[in-house]
């Protein structure tokens, strides 16, 4: 009998795919029976942003999956609104209730008994806190593998090289609007010379004014998917371009999309999104350069650690730290220096993570396993 038969493990399920993926593939590597529990928020907090704090005041009790005792010994989430509730779930637990956070804490970094930073995300060094350096995703091979045959006949007609661009959209520090869409096909244009066919696809990030451009500006020999979450799975052609296209441009503020696109190995290009924003905007830039220098991690330490604990900032996010690190390995290139083979595909940190998790219970064994 596995030690672990008895442990009770919840998933916190958000709204965000990208972030969700990562949940699973943790609880896939863990190998452990995990009961999902989704959530659903009340309309203003959709896309906006509660304060952080233990607290379930921001779900929707009747759409979300049932949030009551017994409570699980472990619980693993990403992102803010369900970390809130998971450390709510604590507090009602009386402790017992292990917490296992992907990506940043906004604050409460000790409530959280293993916190798995990413790319990204600039933490302080704390006995609770492993920083990788990608994300915990990776391609589902068995949807794309799926999807290519609904897509074969529409995709080879197409003329090669065929290049797949992924589009995000507006998302802190990064402009994304009817300007930029139009330089993005300008940057394209420049970088594939018109050879072959472009296939554009946006996301629900991408704002009404950027796909009205793309629309009206989009070259003779391109095609645009505009993003609806009602367009049922087998009308988008996202997993599709995955294993069809011969490479890729993805906007940078996207790291799911460069990362799914990373690991399968295939030419990856990002595309550099302007940041909004005049003095402060670039004095904060500064700063984030001087803490991934030598004395980073004791400026997060002085400066950052106590606003942090007093709710004033979150610890902060540079997504140029994780552009540079796919190009310094190889995996991906700026789209103004055009397209390179990757030597190889890019390897997942999500066992290092599991096993992480692992020593987490094996130290906690005698408190979380319930007979």
């Amino acid at each position: 009998m596995n030690r672990y038969d008895k442990l009770s493990v919840w998933l916190l399920i958000g709204d965000k795919l990208g972030d969700n993926a990562q949940v699973f593939a943790l609880s896939d590597a863990l190998g452990l029976p995990a009961e999902e529990r989704h959530l659903r928020f009340k309309e203003k907090w959709i896309t906006g942003k509660p304060r952080f704090r233990p607290t379930i005041h921001h779900v929707d009790l009747e759409k979300s999956s049932p949030l009551q005792p017994p409570w699980p010994d472990l619980i693993i989430t990403v992102g803010r609104r369900p970390a809130m509730v998971a450390l709510w779930i604590k507090r009602q637990s009386k402790g017992q209730t292990r917490l296992v956070l992907i990506g940043r804490p906004r604050s409460h970094l000790r409530q959280f008994d293993l916190i798995i930073g990413t790319g990204q995300y600039i933490l302080p060094h704390r006995d609770n806190v492993m920083q990788l350096a990608l994300p915990l995703m990776k391609a589902d091979s068995t949807a794309i593998d799926e999807a290519a045959p609904l897509w074969k006949e529409r995709l080879e007609s197409l003329p090669r090289p065929l290049t797949a661009v992924l589009i995000g959209g507006a998302t802190r520090p990064f402009v994304f609007g009817a300007a930029e869409a139009r330089s993005l096909l300008e940057d394209i244009r420049k970088a594939t010379g018109d050879r072959g066919s472009l296939y554009l696809t946006t996301s629900r990030r991408t704002g009404e004014a950027a796909v009205g451009a793309l629309r009206a500006a989009l070259p003779e020999n391109g095609r645009l998917f505009e993003w609806n979450e009602e367009v049922p799975p087998d009308q988008n052609p996202y997993l599709a371009l995955l294993a069809c296209a011969d490479r890729f441009v993805v906007t940078g503020d996207s790291v799911s999309m460069m990362v799914e696109v990373a690991k399968l190995g295939k030419p990856l290009a990002i595309a550099q999104l302007p940041v909004k924003g005049g003095l402060l905007t670039r004095a904060r830039m500064h700063l984030l350069s001087l803490l991934r220098g030598r004395f980073g991690n004791t400026l997060i330490t002085l400066v950052f650690s106590p606003l942090v604990r007093a709710g004033v900032c979150s610890y902060p996010r540079d997504f140029r730290q994780f552009h540079e690190h796919l190009i310094r390995t190889g995996a991906a290139t700026c789209l103004s220096e055009g397209f390179s083979r990757p030597a190889t595909k890019s390897a997942s940190p999500v066992e290092e993570a599991a096993q992480a998790v692992k020593a987490l219970l094996e130290r906690t064994a005698g408190s979380t396993v319930r007979e």
